[in-house]
C-alpha cells in the first residue's frame, strides 16, 4: 500500500479544537480551500473518537493542568497554535508532542506549510517506531540464536563459529530464517528432523 504524500492534503480529515471564532474562521476557510473534511470541537470538551488525519489545536485555550497524554490519545499529528510563550505553557506544549505549530495571531498564510510538516513528521515518527520495533524483535531473536548456538556447541562438540555455520547452512537448505530454525532447535533440544522443504 502506498502511503499518501505529505504534500497531498485534499480529502484528509482535520479536527479543529479552538474557541476564538476569528481564528476558527481562518482555519476553516483555509482547510476548505485545501479540500479537507473538517470536524470541530470546543477545547473544554473531550475530543471526539472519530478518526482524523490531523488535529489543529489552540494550545492556549486548554488548561495547563490537563494531561496531554490522556486527553489526546489519537495517533493523528497535532498542529499547535501558540500565542502564550510562558515556560509552563511551552512545557505543556512539548509534552503534547506537536508535529508542527503556528504562531498567533493567525493569518491566512502558513497553514498548508504546517500541514505538510505535520504529515511528514507523523510519517517519520511512524517509520521510526516500526524500525525500533523491528530492531527490538531482532534483539529478542538474537537471544534465541545465541541459545541455539550454545545448544549445538554442547550437543555436537562444535566451536561457536562451526555451530553458527551449521545453523545458517541448515536454515538456507530448508528455506527458513536462522531465527526460526533456532527457535525449533531450542524447542526440540537439538537440530530438528526436517524431511520436507518449506516454501
Amino acid at each position: 500500500m502506498t502511503r499518501p504524500s505529505p504534500f497531498s492534503v485534499r480529502g484528509r480529515r482535520a479536527l479543529i479544537v479552538m474557541r476564538d471564532e476569528r481564528e476558527v474562521l481562518i482555519v476553516r476557510r483555509q482547510l476548505n480551500r485545501l479540500g479537507m473534511t473538517i470536524a470541530e470541537c470546543d477545547p473544554a470538551e473531550t475530543p471526539p473518537h472519530e478518526t482524523v488525519d490531523v488535529i489543529v489545536v489552540d494550545a492556549d485555550s486548554i488548561p495547563i493542568k490537563s494531561d496531554p497524554a490522556t486527553v489526546w490519545k489519537s495517533n493523528a499529528p497535532i498542529i499547535a497554535l501558540i500565542g502564550t510563550e510562558t515556560p509552563s505553557r511551552l512545557k505543556w506544549l512539548l509534552d503534547l508532542k506537536p508535529a508542527s505549530f503556528l504562531v498567533k495571531p493567525l493569518r491566512s498564510a502558513g497553514l498548508y506549510t504546517a500541514l505538510v510538516v505535520a504529515f511528514d513528521c507523523a510519517q517519520r515518527r511512524s517509520d521510526e517506531a516500526a524500525h525500533i520495533e523491528k530492531l527490538e524483535d531482532r534483539i529478542r531473536s538474537r537471544r534465541v540464536v545465541f541459545a541455539a548456538v550454545l545448544q549445538m556447541m554442547r550437543g555436537h562438540g562444535l566451536s561457536e563459529t562451526d555451530a553458527f555455520a551449521l545453523i545458517r547452512q541448515t536454515a538456507m537448505r530448508h528455506r527458513t530464517t536462522i531465527e526460526q530454525l533456532s527457535a525449533e532447535i531450542m524447542a526440540a533440544g537439538g537440530m530438528p528432523n526436517r524431511t520436507t522443504r518449506t516454501a
